[in-house]
């Protein structure tokens, strides 16, 4: 059979592939990209002409058998996401749980991922911690911000630039306005910028400053 390699793509600075990442890029059969034009201009500046498909969470539901079809008639596949890792946040669980239950070998490059030097830089406390990624827009949301008001470790959620506020605004709601929390947006990019303070500070700064550019936020468990 062939091979399923998960490799993880800059989160913004093209400087942050591995070497061994460029390299399996290169030497698959095919690239499975979440935007073959996003990764486009990696795979350009990269130097790599592998060809890829498109492999999104629109579709993914619908490609999963095919693409296993086509590792166990030995074809080596890579999964890129448009930024990070595959499967945080992103595609590749659905591939990765089908390709295990198959027998096929899968193996995951170390590499780029947003929340992680978004809790190192928080100052928050990193020992302990749970990834929350996206909250539901709308059903669940509030059920879920009840749950996690209690909880004692830190916490990391992805965000929006449109919806940063709401989030703030009911992170101060069920959290509390003094409950110390991190915002980090623009990561490893030229206007990468890091805001610290109670959550009523957090969203006094963005109401006054609206940002711009893809978020994460590191929030302090409860005391």
């Amino acid at each position: 059979m062939g091979k399923l390699f998960l490799v993880p793509t800059p989160i913004g600075n093209l400087e942050d592939i591995t070497l061994r990442a460029i390299r399996i890029l290169k030497e698959v059969d095919v690239i499975l990209a979440e935007d073959t034009r996003t990764s486009g201009k990696l795979l350009h500046h990269l130097e790599i002409s592998t060809p890829m498909h498109s492999h999104h969470m629109h579709n993914e539901h619908k490609t999963v058998d095919a693409i296993v079809r086509r590792l166990q008639n030995d074809e080596n596949i890579a999964l890129i996401s448009d930024a990070g890792t595959p499967a945080i946040s992103d595609p590749g669980f659905l591939l990765t749980r089908a390709c295990i239950e198959k027998g096929i070998e899968v193996e995951c490059l170390p590499g780029a991922t947003a929340f992680v030097p978004a809790l190192v830089n928080s100052g928050l406390p990193n020992d302990k911690f749970v990834f929350e990624g996206f909250l539901p827009v709308k059903k669940g949301r509030q059920t879920r911000l009840k749950f996690l008001a209690d909880e004692t470790r830190t916490m990391i959620f992805y965000e929006s630039p449109h919806k940063i506020l709401k989030t703030l605004a009911h992170f101060v709601a069920y959290f509390g306005e003094d409950r110390p929390l991190s915002v980090s947006r623009e990561l490893t990019k030229l206007y990468e910028e890091t805001i610290r303070g109670t959550a009523k500070e957090v969203l006094d700064y963005f109401t006054e400053k609206p940002p711009k550019g893809e978020i994460v936020i590191v929030v302090g468990g409860k005391k």
